[in-house]
């Protein structure tokens, strides 16, 4: 039996998590051994880890790189917190240096580099394949021992500034690193392009019978049912720069202006929570742009929703949208670098402008227009979205 070890930060709500768990569930378990490290056993998708895979225990160290630097301190390992210091000094220096501003890798990855000769080596055993499936990368590289290393990207890498020389050697010490979208490759190698025989396609894996499965679990939630009388539309993601909720309550504001009555549901948690508070009011919202949290189902919530928008800045491939994809229901996305690579524009979905004028425009012409919504829902509903088969490629790294 082939053994496998997985890395990954958390299970916490988000798409590369649910990522995860549709690789874990469709990997052949009588075939391997699969060893999952996690950062931090936490977040509500814990529980959906299936039983066959070994969860390896938490380790202290490791659990102190998603803390905040006081607490660190606090827990009494003063070597771990020098080395986030340390990266956070590291990581403004640069910032300024090169004149960037704004989000960037910088800090996570300052943060990782300068903890990593403090951090112990995670287990004894020797993998046919090690996987960095999210943050931190260099711990696979440099704490598990394995005969071939892989690593996953998830994002549109040409939107996010860093450290390119650095972060250059971190990827390049893997056998295979997987993007999970062509899209996501040109971006991937217009950054890193010596990196270009490396990288190997590897669609998110999901399953649409749990998924249809998990939509039937209740009716209409509760937070959910205040909309009845109302369009619902709905967005799910962290509440984050990329995936531009901040621009929503302007959007909405538009299209109630223009006589569309509509509620905008979000759902996910995240860094710019408080911002998008902010917007809510400025734009006196407060009525229509509701922030729902993080649900560890948000199926019955796509299920119930009229539209599902996704009007990111950048974007890998949103796993969210084909969810929605798969629960037949018109979704809309903004013209993000990688779209094209979502859906088909005018066939499973719709593709509006990124600027908030063009994106409620695209938005009401689609809810004004019931016969291309049914076209969009037709083509779903005709559409197969499993691709569990995808996890056979698994046998190629090894």
């Amino acid at each position: 039996m082939k053994k496998i070890f997985i890395a990954a930060a958390d299970l916490e709500i988000g798409g590369a998590e649910r990522a995860l768990l549709g690789l874990l569930n469709a990997l052949d378990k009588e075939k391997y051994q699969i060893d999952l490290f996690l950062l931090h056993h936490s977040g509500p998708l814990m529980s959906l880890v299936p039983k066959d895979i070994r969860l390896l225990p938490e380790l202290s160290k490791y659990a102190d790189l998603g803390i905040p630097i006081q607490k660190v301190l606090k827990r009494g390992h003063i070597d771990m917190f020098y080395g986030r210091l340390k990266g956070k000094i590291k990581a403004r220096q640069f910032a300024v240096k090169q004149g960037l501003k704004g989000a960037t890798s910088l800090d996570i990855h300052y943060s990782f580099r300068y903890t990593m000769p403090y951090l112990p080596v995670i287990s004894d055993t020797f993998y046919d394949l090690a996987i960095g499936f999210s943050i931190p990368y260099y711990i696979v590289d440099q704490k598990v021992q394995a005969g071939k290393k892989a690593a996953w990207i998830h994002t549109d890498y040409a939107m996010i500034d860093g450290d390119r020389t650095e972060e250059l050697r971190v990827w390049d010490a893997y056998d295979r690193i997987v993007s999970i979208s062509e899209a996501v490759t040109r971006s991937f190698v217009s950054v890193y392009p010596s990196l270009a025989k490396k990288i190997f396609l590897m669609e998110n894996i999901l399953s649409p019978d749990i998924i249809r499965k998990q939509a039937d679990l209740t009716g209409i939630p509760p937070d959910f049912s205040d909309g009845a009388d109302f369009i619902r539309l709905l967005s799910i993601g962290r509440l984050t720069k990329a995936k531009n909720f901040d621009n929503v309550p302007d959007i909405c504001a538009r299209l109630i202006h223009t006589g569309w009555h509509i509620k905008w549901y979000i759902i996910g948690f995240g860094s710019d929570r408080t911002l998008i508070e902010q917007r809510i009011q400025e734009a006196q919202m407060e009525k229509y742009v509701l922030l729902l949290g993080a649900k560890a189902n948000p199926y019955p919530y796509i299920k119930n929703c009229d539209l599902y928008v996704q009007p990111s800045r950048y974007e890998g491939k949103s796993i969210a949208v084909r969810e929605a994809q798969i629960l037949h229901k018109p979704v809309v996305i903004t013209r993000f670098p990688t779209a094209d690579s979502q859906l088909k524009d005018g066939i499973d979905g719709m593709i509006v402008p990124l600027d908030n004028a063009g994106c409620a425009e695209g938005i009401a012409k689609l809810l004004g227009d019931p016969e291309k919504q049914l076209t969009l829902i037709r083509h779903c509903q005709s559409e197969d979205f499993s691709n569990e088969k995808e996890a056979l490629k698994i046998d190629q790294f090894i």
